[in-house]
């Protein structure tokens, strides 16, 4: 570990680290030497890794298991899932040999989402109860939490930056400022596949309840102002 990410952890979470020396060391970096050069700057066993097994998840996860195919990745499981994702998810396992949790929130409180369309009332309460809440649990057994955000997806997104500290947990984009153009290169290069909604035109895919056909992040949350579920905010 690096004197620079030694001192992070020692300060975190209390004394508000400052990120500005890691984020200066990265980011002259390939996002690929990002991730590799995170395992060694922090125990690998307090790196935790979310994937939503989405549109093109099969990008970051190959990446992810080729530096570390040991890598727990934790999946969140809402209870919305489309079918098409959950089989999608067990394909990627299956294809790159990946280790896998899930994560739920507790029956009483998913059920409540249940019988009262809590995604129809307040889709940001049930994002809460279904996604925020079961990865709140587990953030603090981990020092670090990376994410596959790129910038040109969201206009939040865009502010980010590698490092982050971020409701309790140091957070890390290594691929903040991979473009559109780069992700799709790498996609055809390696011949990865994506989910199988995306032949149907769904680019951004979440809950069954609250996903529709668009490009972007425009089929998500149709008709609110909702961009995002809540993990990254």
């Amino acid at each position: 570990m690096s004197a620079t990410a030694a001192q992070l952890i020692r300060t975190a979470p209390s004394e508000g680290p400052d990120l500005d020396a890691l984020n200066a060391e990265y980011a002259p970096l390939h996002f690929e030497e990002r991730i590799a050069r995170l395992y060694e700057d922090f125990a690998p066993d307090k790196v935790l890794v979310t994937s939503s097994f989405a549109a093109t998840s099969a990008y970051f996860l190959h990446i992810i298991s080729r530096i570390r195919p040991q890598q727990l990745i934790h999946f969140i499981d809402t209870g919305y899932h489309f079918p098409e994702t959950l089989a999608y998810r067990q394909y990627l396992i299956d294809l790159f040999k990946l280790r896998v949790a899930d994560l739920r929130a507790e029956d009483w409180k998913h059920q409540f989402t249940v019988e009262e369309r809590t995604w129809e009332k307040d889709p940001d309460f049930c994002c809460s109860i279904n996604k925020v809440e079961p990865l709140e649990a587990v953030k603090p057994n981990y020092h670090v939490w990376v994410s596959s955000l790129m910038r040109w997806q969201t206009e939040h997104r865009a502010g980010l930056d590698i490092f982050e500290f971020r409701r309790g947990i140091i957070k890390f984009n290594p691929m903040i400022d991979v473009t559109r153009e780069q992700r799709d290169t790498y996609i055809r290069e390696h011949q990865l596949p994506f989910h199988p909604l995306v032949a149907q035109g769904y680019s951004s895919i979440g809950c069954s309840h609250c996903t529709v056909r668009g490009d972007g992040r425009s089929g998500r949350w149709l008709g609110k102002p909702k961009t995002e579920c809540g993990l990254h905010l």
